[in-house]
């Protein structure tokens, strides 16, 4: 099969796309023809090494295809072994395309438990938009922070996969939902997704100004995938809550500890999801009125350095597809 192997560490360009072999049979998985490979930022840090990802390897979380002993249309959830206990991944938890082959080929074999159907209405490249951001998500936002209808959130960073994911989940459920972005045109269209607004976070105040965006009041939730904890913490109400799930910008903050415990704020990690998470999520998407997964521009399995490229440069507005058959 084809598929984009890297044979080293490094930039777009040490993935080129190759002949592998075919996953091999095995009790407990299967494999999946695939239609569709999502792009996320995880596959950028797995490129450069950054999980010590055995070598020669091929990368990618999401993907859609069929699934060859069922014939069912299925997408992938790309997280493997959760375990048992919903509060928090077990040991030997991982992410599809870190440790094993990933979605960027033709076929990927997962466990039994990790394919579910294709949601109605989806295209494959919507399909395989959502499981990761997806699932990321959903948990955030209602496994952990519990929003519910009528609180109001600030999401970071409005252009990413997980923030128009969010967006659009938030504003479905009846939440009222704000965006930073350091694009007047990012914000425009997280409004098209049911966005109230957006600040932008190139000016130091943007904290207050999210604020008085919402009518000067703090948020109920602040989704923060970027690692600005301190500001952040500025943007929300007393009581609030503060849900971490990356460290795009910053690996390390420093806040100051007395103010955190007078305004009662929540700091909450997170990270993918679970089986199930996944089902919550689809079931939400089967009970509410939630526009498909944003996408940005789709490009065959042999463009993927320009796909890449396109990732690192920040342009892009929603999930980048590799069209992989």
């Amino acid at each position: 099969m084809k598929a984009a192997l890297q044979r080293e560490y490094g930039g777009p360009e040490v993935l080129r796309v190759e002949d592998v072999p075919d996953p091999e049979a095995r009790p407990g998985w299967t494999t999946v023809r695939l239609r569709a490979a999502a792009l996320n930022w995880h596959d950028v840090l797995v490129r450069r090494g950054q999980y010590s990802s055995p070598l020669p390897h091929v990368p990618g979380a999401d993907g859609a295809g069929i699934d060859e002993s069922t014939g069912e249309e299925v997408v992938v959830l790309p997280s493997l072994w959760w375990g048992s206990d919903e509060s928090a991944p077990a040991t030997g938890w991982e992410i599809l395309g870190d440790h094993r082959f990933g979605t960027y080929a033709e076929r990927v074999a997962v466990p039994v438990e990790c394919v579910r159907p294709k949601p109605a209405g989806l295209s494959w490249a919507q399909a395989a938009a959502l499981p990761l951001v997806g699932v990321t998500a959903y948990r955030a936002l209602f496994s952990r922070a519990g929003l519910r209808q009528g609180e109001s959130l600030l999401v970071l960073g409005a252009g990413g996969g997980v923030a128009t994911m969010a967006v659009s989940l938030a504003a479905a459920v009846g939440a009222t939902v704000f965006v930073t972005s350091s694009s007047v045109d990012k914000i425009d269209a997280a409004r098209d997704l049911g966005a109230a607004g957006g600040v932008l976070y190139t000016d130091d105040g943007w904290p207050e100004a999210a604020r008085e965006a919402n009518q000067g009041r703090g948020f109920d939730v602040v989704l923060d995938s970027v690692g600005t904890w301190a500001q952040s913490l500025r943007a929300l109400r007393p009581g609030g809550r503060l849900v971490v799930l990356g460290a795009s910008r910053s690996e390390h903050e420093e806040l100051a500890v007395r103010p955190y415990y007078f305004a009662q704020h929540t700091l909450l990690g997170t990270t993918m999801g679970s089986p199930a998470d996944f089902a919550g999520l689809l079931d939400l998407l089967a009970a509410y009125a939630v526009p498909p997964p944003v996408i940005d521009s789709t490009h065959p399995l042999d463009d993927v350095v320009e796909a890449h490229r396109r990732l690192e440069a920040g342009a892009a507005f929603g999930k980048i597809i590799l069209e992989t058959s």
